[in-house]
């Protein structure tokens, strides 16, 4: 029997729309780059919907209270470093809208359980902080780093513009004419970007101690440190990030609720609650959703998934409506290792307080502190272990947020989180990540009170550990991978996710792809959003409300 679809019933609040279960754009997942889009959407005289499967808008931009009450929890994104460059702050007016950040003078920082002075690394108005802390052990790397961060941070402008635009292969080959321009003068040629990262810094840097902390940074700002080809990445995009980094007051769903509030200003609709089972496909089109329970809503023009590319593409879309070809990427798109991330979260009498502030006592309000590694060799151990699938030794990068914003703690007390780095998901059984969640912060927590002696039990109030097979059945991040790809140079730019979809366009006529298996990539950037916008804008031929006096 064939079965009648149903109408969506929406709720009070949504204004504008077009006929009930009709708009000319609907947008899966209320993502932060699913929001931007959105947004962009319905200013250029789309009406748009916005489908979110969850209670809650801002997937892995999220805050929650997982522990104990008053205590708040970033339970995935933590660092906004894209803020001073992101579109969609000031076109949409979003601080006016109630989001709030504060720039930690203390950026990133790392301590060694034999006591010695700690490398601290300051925002870019401090550099003179951050030479004397390198040049405790060196001042010719601290002299060099210094060098490198002005001049990345002068590429501010060509970085802003590379991640704000829709890649291209000639992004990739320009890249090492890039860096002899900016760095030649330092011995840095155009075959630095054929090289990993890692290569990269022992090469230009002779202390251990700074080498081990560039390790961590360049891994969890996106650069994997094995990586060959990835040279350029870290000369450029990471080095500009450390520094750069903000703190959203209230936790980083401030963010999402202020993009949520845009969306609705500028007349989106959004429903909460319900998960989009399929994309109707008629004569190669796309041309609306069907929900759980079988209800349709129809799109006009546009569809965008903000999810990850095999759950839209042979999930949602299906393998009956894709070629052979395209069947074959996306099944061959790789999710892990480089990005699988465990949230510890700990619940505070006192914050740390580090024996290394003896020589520096900004290494007690770093906003980002590195944990656990002795040297460069035992963070290579630590990511390589988590990389081929074994839990590594415990080690985090760590922060504690209610020294800048007392509301994300009760008076007195503190709320710390921190990243681990761990196997995919699948790595592990359910009943392996269980015990995983049951000692590893305990172990932790070990490795902490050799640097800070007041982090014992008795300082901890309680504490919670979010672990990749939850972060991939509560934020759909495959493998618990947060960039929902892996990131190498086969998945990276033009070739993201794979070269024939790398423009946000799909082989379905009006489906686009605007969630982070797109390029850029992870990241609180919403550039996946951004971008996709752009190429719409061109499809549709849309009056762009995106403002070109940027230049990007």
């Amino acid at each position: 029997m064939e079965q009648k679809s149903k109408t969506l019933e929406f709720p009070k609040y949504q204004v504008g729309g077009k006929t009930p279960g009709s708009y000319d754009a609907i947008v899966i997942g209320a993502g932060h780059n699913g929001l931007c889009l959105a947004a962009y959407l319905r200013r250029a005289g789309l009406s748009t919907l916005v489908i979110e499967r969850r209670h809650e808008e801002g997937g892995g931009v999220n805050t929650e209270e997982p522990v104990r009450p008053g205590f708040r929890h970033n339970m995935h994104a933590q660092y906004m470093e894209f803020f001073d460059v992101m579109p969609m702050i000031a076109d949409f007016g979003l601080e006016d809208l109630g989001l709030r950040t504060v720039m930690p003078d203390a950026q990133a920082g790392i301590v060694f359980s034999d006591n010695r002075p700690p490398i601290v690394l300051h925002t870019p108005d401090l550099i003179e902080k951050t030479w004397a802390s390198i040049a405790r052990y060196s001042k010719s790397d601290a002299d060099l780093y210094v060098e490198l961060k002005t001049r990345a941070k002068a590429m501010e402008p060509v970085i802003a513009a590379g991640v704000y635009s829709p890649p291209s292969p000639e992004m990739i080959e320009g890249q090492g004419s890039v860096l002899e321009a900016v760095f030649g003068d330092l011995g840095i040629s155009a075959n630095f970007m054929q090289k990993s990262p890692r290569v990269v810094i022992d090469e230009l840097f002779e202390t251990p101690e700074l080498r081990a902390l560039l390790y961590r940074v360049s891994v969890e700002w996106g650069a994997p440190v094995d990586e060959s080809g990835l040279g350029a990445m870290f000369l450029s995009f990471v080095m500009w990030t450390i520094g750069n980094w903000k703190l959203c007051l209230g936790g980083t769903h401030s963010l999402a609720k202020a993009m949520t509030q845009a969306c609705y200003r500028e007349g989106v609709d959004l429903v909460e609650n319900a998960c989009v089972e399929s994309i109707v496909v008629e004569n190669g089109r796309a041309v609306g959703v069907v929900l759980t329970g079988g209800q349709v809503v129809r799109a006009e023009q546009v569809i965008a998934s903000n999810a990850d590319l095999r759950q839209t593409l042979l999930g949602m879309v299906g393998p009956e409506n894709l070629s052979d070809r395209w069947i074959r990427r996306a099944k061959a798109f790789r999710y892990g290792p480089s990005h699988v991330l465990g949230t510890l979260a700990f619940c505070l009498h006192e914050a740390p307080a580090y024996k290394a502030s003896r020589w520096d006592s900004d290494i007690d309000r770093c906003f980002y502190t590195v944990v656990g590694f002795d040297g460069p060799d035992d963070v290579l151990r630590y990511i390589r272990d988590a990389y081929s699938g074994t839990l590594p030794k415990p080690a985090a990068g760590t922060w504690v947020n209610s020294l800048w914003d007392p509301s994300q703690a009760p008076a007195g007390a503190h709320s710390a989180g921190g990243w681990y780095f761990f196997p995919t998901a699948s790595s592990l059984s359910s009943q392996e990540w269980a015990d995983v969640r049951s000692n590893f912060n305990d172990r932790f927590l070990i490795e902490w009170h050799k640097v800070a002696p007041n982090m014992t039990s008795d300082n901890v109030i309680a504490h919670k550990l979010y672990t990749p097979d939850q972060m991939e059945h509560k934020n759909l991040m495959r493998e618990g991978d947060f960039s929902n790809g892996e990131f190498s140079l086969d998945q990276l730019g033009s070739n993201r996710p794979f070269p024939e979809a790398s423009n946000y366009r799909t082989e379905i006529e009006g489906l686009y792809l605007c969630g982070p298996s797109a390029a850029p990539g992870g990241g609180v950037h919403s550039a996946c959003g951004y971008n996709a916008f752009k190429a719409i804008a061109e499809d549709l031929r849309l009056e762009s409300p995106i403002n070109k006096l940027r230049g990007y």
